[in-house]
């Protein structure tokens, strides 16, 4: 190493201070109303090329901004100023659209399943108290523990799931109201289908009760469709399709929904 790198030397030999970081940003920050101040203090021709180049600088940020808003949004022909000359006869009903990038169908589904919103056939449910779902079970030698809770309602779980050892496992899932499969009704086709349950999506109830997979009146699930042979815009057979739950499962001793179409 050269001679007179010796701060690089010794970063490599004992490295930065712990709030190196910390005080790189600041002065980052600082910056900003450091330069302000000293193009209010030049004068002359230094003040000039000072000003130019401030200019240029905030001239570039703005076209760097604007190329990001454009990606992220789409012009149609019609914000376009019309051009000359007729338009022939099989282009007419084609829209023109220079997009980069648009927000497609299965971002905006995305979207939708974050914000937990759906247009539902029951909007509103009635709320299960947390003691009409789990019953205390106690345990220990003398019966004196009660950290164990049984569930009493209908519960989904996953194909892979393996329970805990029974000394340890807090909420119990009985194996007889363990549900796989659900009466799913199509609301246009008007038939129902016995279709396999891929996951419980939402229950209103409670966060908690769609972690355990708790299924009550109102719940939205999620089923298997693959059977029925539905298929995408772009021709993509469909695997996966949300439905809700319209009955109380734990006294039919079935499951039946809606599939939200």
């Amino acid at each position: 190493m050269p001679q007179n790198e010796y701060i690089e030397e010794s970063i490599k030999k004992h490295g930065r201070r712990f709030d190196h970081e910390e005080r790189k940003r600041k002065r980052e920050a600082r910056m900003v109303h450091k330069k302000a101040d000293k193009a209010q203090k030049l004068h002359g021709l230094k003040a000039k090329l000072y000003n130019k180049k401030r200019h240029a600088e905030k001239v570039q940020m703005k076209k760097t901004i604007k190329q990001h808003e454009e990606k992220n949004s789409k012009k149609r022909s019609g914000e376009e100023p019309i051009q000359e000359g007729a338009i022939p006869a099989y282009l007419l009903d084609r829209e023109k659209q220079s997009r980069a990038k648009v927000l497609s169908n299965m971002i905006k589904q995305k979207r939708k399943e974050k914000a937990g919103k759906w247009d539902v056939p029951l909007p509103k449910v009635k709320g299960i108290d947390e003691a009409e779902v789990f019953r205390v079970i106690k345990s220990g030698k003398r019966k004196g523990k009660q950290w164990k809770r049984m569930i009493t309602k209908a519960t989904f779980v996953g194909e892979g799931f393996t329970r805990k050892p029974p000394k340890y496992e807090r909420f119990i899932r009985p194996m007889a109201l363990r549900y796989k499969k659900a009466h799913v009704t199509h609301p246009e086709l008007a038939a129902t289908f016995c279709l396999p349950i891929l996951s419980v999506k939402k229950n209103p109830s409670s966060p908690m009760y769609t972690q355990l997979g708790v299924i009550t009146k109102g719940t939205v699930i999620e089923v298997n469709v693959s059977e029925l042979g539905l298929v995408t815009q772009s021709g993509k057979v469909v695997w996966g399709k949300y439905a809700q739950v319209t009955n109380n499962p734990e006294n039919d001793g079935c499951i039946n929904a809606v599939l939200l179409v």
